[in-house]
């Protein structure tokens, strides 16, 4: 019998809680009662944080409340966000035909992965995978809110806003597929710097103006910039959900990360 390839857990216990329990828990208290999201249209995008959950999981939640609307019809979620470990990767797919967290295993749309490899967009990189947690952490918010679906990780270096454009375009489908930006915005400045910064970041994201956001609004800024192009294209509007810093939330005022919560549609 042949064994499947696992991209296991690289920060439960760390980012996220180790039991299921708990996690499911910390999910569901993030995201809120499902009944507060049970009308209205499903997002096609989101752009979530992927900071701890004790920093940025109520931040995410805001995103995900929105994503509830769609479960049952969304039968992919494309998660994608930087490569903080492998820089000089540029759109990087695992090799491994699943990913594990603590609730269980999240099946890879292998067919999409090996379309985008063999159209030359991708390339399989493991190591850009292997302790990348901006997209890791994502996955139980998408166990939780979506049930049994199949996701294609995206791990983004150096590849141009224009490049991850054309990859959403290459998988963007219909009502069945969901795409997750996953991005903090500034890091390490005091509160009151990094709330008007990202202030005008989140601006610039409802506006879609990517040509407005530079590497240092945030750490996912050329997936962002990507998703804005494509939101373009498709005639998308960007609502703000949510936007706080870390200092909202768990930490100190010194030396902030900021978080915001976007829903395309």
């Amino acid at each position: 019998m042949r064994t499947q390839r696992v991209r296991r857990p690289a920060v439960a216990g760390l980012f996220y809680p180790a039991g299921a329990g708990e996690l499911r828990a910390a999910v569901e208290a993030a995201v809120g009662p499902e009944a507060a999201a049970s009308t209205g249209e499903a997002p096609k995008a989101i752009v979530a944080p992927h900071a701890g959950y004790v920093y940025s999981g109520a931040v995410a939640g805001a995103a995900y409340r929105r994503v509830l609307r769609g479960r049952g019809r969304i039968g992919r979620v494309v998660v994608i966000g930087p490569a903080h470990r492998s820089p000089e990767a540029r759109v990087a797919v695992s090799g491994a035909e699943a990913f594990s967290t603590p609730l269980g295993l999240v099946p890879v749309d292998i067919a999409a992965r090996d379309g985008l490899v063999e159209a030359g967009l991708a390339s399989v990189d493991d190591s850009a995978h292997a302790s990348e947690h901006s997209l890791e952490v994502q996955l139980p918010f998408i166990q939780v809110c979506l049930g049994d679906v199949a996701v294609l990780p995206l791990a983004v270096g150096t590849a141009t806003p224009e490049r991850v454009a054309q990859v959403l375009e290459e998988v963007w489908g219909g009502e069945e597929t969901l795409i997750v930006v996953s991005t903090d915005l500034s890091h390490y400045h005091d509160q009151a710097t990094a709330v008007a910064r990202d202030r005008r970041t989140a601006a610039a994201i409802v506006a879609r103006r990517p040509d407005r956001l530079g590497p240092a609004d945030a750490c996912g800024v050329v997936p962002v910039q990507g998703l804005l192009i494509a939101a373009e294209r498709h005639g998308l509007a960007v609502d703000l959900l949510d936007l706080r810093t870390s200092a909202d939330t768990a930490g100190s005022p010194d030396r902030v990360v900021g978080y915001g919560a976007f829903a395309l549609a």
